[in-house]
């Protein structure tokens, strides 16, 4: 794979699924501008290794203000993104008459509306260069639900839904769109989920084995390294043709 020349623009790539994203695009050459809150000069180091020294923009993705701002550098420091993947999210568990209004609508806001506002802003630069690939980082809760995750799992069936429309609205053009649906990744998220596990009296091992089993009968966990090598391929020659879909990297989650 070689995406020199390309910009990368990922959102919450400051650690987790996203770094590992940004980190693939960036060893196959592309320029990347990273976006978050986590260690970001760890991750500014880290990307700089593959070769190219990258951008960052602090845009608060729950702010369509920001994620204007955050574009509008994009264009002015690299020309535009080339490949945007919508990584970032957040997430709150609690049963539907008790979820707090406000967590409900920073969910939507982050996982779903910002992926509306960075793509409806990036299209344009791509029609015009007449390439570009949005890959947008759903979840197995975009295609399967979860009880006490309604604003996630709303969220994210509805960037699935908006990835194949996005899909059919490019189909006749060098840009595509689609999703990447993780199951369990060993993100600072999900390490949470282990945590309250521990809390209330489970070993480690014990806490990470039950959560996996609950769900991936593969036993393990999905890496960022696997998520990356997806996107790299979507980005492809080879992949010009997959448009709209929603892939699923779950450890046999969904074929239960």
């Amino acid at each position: 794979m070689n995406l020199h020349g390309k910009t990368a623009l990922v959102t919450g790539s400051t650690s987790g699924i996203g770094l590992g994203l940004a980190d693939s695009l960036a060893a196959a050459g592309a320029q990347l501008i990273l976006n978050g809150f986590g260690d970001v000069d760890r991750a500014l180091a880290q990307i700089a290794q593959r070769g190219k020294a990258p951008g960052y923009h602090d845009a608060d993705l729950s702010d369509p203000a920001q994620i204007e701002a955050m574009m509008a550098y994009a264009g002015r420091r690299f020309g535009g993104v080339d490949i945007l993947v919508n990584n970032a999210g957040i997430q709150h568990v609690a049963p539907l008459e008790d979820f707090p209004v406000a967590q409900w609508n920073a969910i939507i806001a982050v996982n779903l509306s910002a992926v509306y506002h960075t793509s409806r802003l990036a299209l344009p630069g791509m029609r015009t260069r007449g390439w570009g690939r949005i890959i947008n980082v759903a979840s197995v809760h975009g295609l399967a639900a979860s009880k006490e995750k309604s604003a996630y799992v709303a969220a994210k069936h509805g960037v699935v839904g908006l990835t194949k429309t996005i899909a059919l609205e490019t189909a006749r053009t060098a840009i595509t769109c689609n999703a990447i649906c993780p199951g369990w990744v060993l993100t600072p998220l999900v390490q949470r989920q282990i945590d309250l596990r521990v809390a209330a009296g489970e070993s480690p091992q014990q806490a990470r084995d039950a959560l996996l089993a609950e769900k991936q009968p593969s036993q393990e966990f999905v890496t960022p390294q696997q998520l990356g090598e997806l996107a790299l391929f979507l980005c492809g020659d080879a992949a010009a043709q997959v448009r709209g879909a929603a892939w699923n990297m779950d450890g046999g989650w969904l074929a239960q």
